[in-house]
């Protein structure tokens, strides 16, 4: 029977102090996805503050489930008991801050972003209640131990409270809770002790009576747990499932068994191999990769996809039987990517399944056919349709790379390409195609400019303005003064090439002809090529004058050398080339 949906969540209370029990027991678990705390003398006090007054805190958000996740085993400098024996687990997903601030704010500790502090509090019963909605009395209320300590009269400012602290004016928050007798007794023999009973037992008040508010989700699925994670997080970064998956499949390191840390593989498979940009692809993709290696390598992973509701039930082990493997694996990818395509950042790659498609082929691969390759990735990035957005064409392009693996692949079906995508694909954009062009212009290696032996595409930058830029041949602000009869958009991809950035800076807004004519030396045509540029550029600079057209012509030329280019790179492929330039969207599928 479905669980009632006014079962999943149920509101509850607790007191601070029998929370704070509970959280020092284990009852309430941390999870690693929960990140440092960003912790802060003034927002400790603001929420004392709340407290003292009865405001409501927010809820505390407690998921229960009988998964077992990392926890987190150390808060606040405590040492959390844990009892991995247990049938239910409940975790704090929204409130670690508040509660550290509670826990160490009572019992003391430690907090990493603050070496050598002590974060217990203490309260200053001579400060008046005025209660008054603009009152910042508590910023004097309440205390910590470097506003009070007068290093032995030597630090002025805290004198006066120290006098307060040594007469038992000024008391910690903890000893309210184990000795309110005995501080009662002594303030009640003070003289004008009337505002020191009222605050004294005003704290005592809420420490048995204040209760914090909790939402109890129950029956809640990994899933959903990162959707209202993200939820109510809008302003920090949302949980992921890599987040769920790291702290499921952690194991403690015993005498009979090994450890296994999901976050820190990856992290020494960063560091220890080269210094590649597509080694900090995102931890998702990391995740998604192995997931597909787990459902193609192991006989019933259970793993049939790579979204959510599969990624929860990855296993330890299962990542554990394939590491090896799939670590050589997707070094391949990369330096396919890298060393074959001459791409060298993961910004470029049209789509990232890629990553995915590739890692399955070259897994346990020794005779990888690059020659395919090359064709299957310019294929599939610049074919007019999208082949490779979705899991279920991410199943059909794993088929395919097994059939070649096997020698049962027939061959790539029919390629189209329309050049009026070629000429809207823009500089301002970095959808599929927007990326595929930028790749095979990183393709050819291009030259700079100014120092035509060097590659602007390079491993290692040295020097700042060296990094590659994408620079306008007809810049826009050239255009905008002088836009003649041109109708094609200068922020159009067939308008960019790779530049090193002092040559990009250097050129500026200047005429392209005059500029081009500038960098004219012997064996500059080469150069040309290296942007799949034709030498049309020189011929037009040696003019007396200027077509009026001239962008739209040089567009036009930049698109028929990309086709041609494409047409070597899928030598064998059946390539149709059409153009809907004036072409209504709607009948352009007759077309297609």
């Amino acid at each position: 029977m479905s669980q009632n949906l006014t079962d999943r969540i149920k509101p509850d209370g607790i007191s601070i102090i029998s929370f704070l029990e509970y959280l020092r027991k284990g009852d309430y678990q941390i999870p690693t996805f929960q990140r440092e705390i960003v912790w802060e003398k003034q927002n400790v006090k603001m929420l004392w503050d709340s407290i003292y007054k009865f405001y409501p805190l927010g809820s505390i958000l407690i998921w229960k489930t009988d998964i077992k996740l990392q926890n987190h085993r150390e808060v606040g400098g405590h040492i959390m008991l844990h009892e991995d024996l247990r049938s239910q687990f409940q975790y704090i997903l929204d409130g670690q801050q508040r509660s550290t601030a509670l826990l160490t704010s009572i019992y003391g500790g430690k907090i990493k972003s603050r070496p050598g502090f002590d974060p217990t509090l203490y309260i200053d019963l001579t400060i008046p209640n005025m209660d008054e909605v603009d009152d910042s009395n508590y910023n004097r209320r309440f205390l910590f131990w470097d506003e009070i300590d007068d290093k032995e009269g030597t630090l002025n400012r805290n004198i006066g409270r120290k006098k307060k602290y040594d007469e038992k004016r000024i008391v910690k928050l903890l000893d309210i809770k184990n000795n309110f007798q005995g501080i009662f007794t002594h303030i009640n023999a003070l003289d004008e002790n009337q505002i020191l009973l009222d605050n004294l037992w005003r704290i005592k008040n809420v420490l048995d009576n204040y209760r914090i508010a909790f939402i109890d989700l129950r029956g809640i699925e990994i899933s959903e747990v990162c959707q209202i994670f993200e939820r109510i997080n809008q302003a920090g970064k949302p949980l992921d499932i890599f987040d769920i998956v790291v702290a499921k499949t952690y194991r403690q390191e015993t005498n009979s068994q090994k450890g296994f840390y999901l976050r820190e593989l990856i992290s020494n498979f960063r560091e220890t191999s080269n210094n590649s940009k597509f080694l900090d692809i995102s931890d998702f993709d990391y995740l998604q990769i192995l997931a597909i290696l787990i459902r193609e390598n192991i006989d019933d992973s259970g793993i049939y996809n790579i979204t959510p509701r599969y990624l929860n039930d990855i296993k330890a082990d299962q990542i554990e039987t394939i590491w090896d493997d799939a670590k050589i694996a997707i070094l391949k990818v990369f330096d396919f990517f890298e060393n074959h395509l001459h791409i060298k950042t993961p910004g470029l790659i049209p789509f990232r399944y890629f990553y995915m498609t590739l890692a399955t082929y070259f897994y346990e691969n020794k005779n990888p056919d690059y020659n395919f390759l090359k064709h299957y990735y310019w294929f599939n990035s610049f074919h007019n349709e999208d082949l490779l957005s979705n899991t279920t064409q991410l199943s059909t392009h794993i088929e395919i790379l097994q059939s070649k693996r096997n020698n049962t692949f027939e061959k790539f079906d029919r390629f189209l390409i329309d050049k009026e995508r070629l000429r809207k694909a823009s500089y301002s954009s970095r959808g599929r195609l927007s990326r595929a062009i930028l790749s095979l212009y990183s393709n050819h290696l291009p030259k700079d400019w100014n120092f035509i032996d060097r590659e602007v595409m390079a491993d290692n930058l040295f020097i700042s303005t060296d990094k590659p830029n994408l620079h306008h041949v007809f810049p826009l602000n050239y255009i905008l003064e002088n836009p003649g009869t041109n109708n094609l958009n200068p922020n159009s991809l067939m308008n960019i090439v790779y530049l090193t950035q002092i040559t990009n800076l250097n050129i500026g807004d200047k005429n392209p002809l005059e500029y081009v004519k500038s960098y004219e030396v012997p064996g500059f045509e080469k150069v040309l090529e290296s942007h799949l540029l034709t030498d049309n550029l020189l011929r037009w600079s040696k003019l007396d004058f200027m077509p009026t057209n001239l962008l739209d012509e040089f567009i036009e030329e930049r698109i028929e050398t990309i086709l041609k280019d494409l047409k070597e790179k899928l030598h064998g492929i059946n390539i149709e080339i059409i153009d809907t330039k004036g072409v209504k969207e709607t009948e352009q599928e007759y077309i297609y």
